[in-house]
C-alpha cells in the first residue's frame, strides 16, 4: 500500500488538497493511504471544522501538529 502524506494549513491548501482526497478516496482507495497534517497555520476551530465538513475532507486520517512558533498557540 502507498502512503500519502498532505499537509495544509491555510485555505488554498484545504481547497487543493479536497480534490485530490476525492480522487484518492474515489479511485485509489484500495492501493493509497492518505495521511493529512494541519500545520494549524491561522488555526481557528470554527474555521477548520468548516473546511473539513464543506470539502468534504476525512478526518479519520487527520494529525493536528502545531508548529512550535505558529499562530495556532
Amino acid at each position: 500500500m502507498i502512503k500519502i502524506v498532505t499537509i495544509v494549513g491555510a485555505r488554498p491548501q484545504f481547497i487543493k488538497a479536497a480534490a485530490v482526497s476525492r480522487v484518492i478516496r474515489n479511485e485509489f482507495a484500495d492501493r493509497v493511504t492518505e495521511i493529512l497534517v494541519h500545520t494549524g497555520q491561522h488555526y481557528d476551530e470554527n474555521m477548520s471544522k468548516v473546511f473539513f465538513e464543506e470539502l468534504d475532507i476525512p478526518t479519520r486520517n487527520t494529525t493536528w501538529r502545531y508548529l512550535a512558533d505558529s499562530t495556532a498557540r
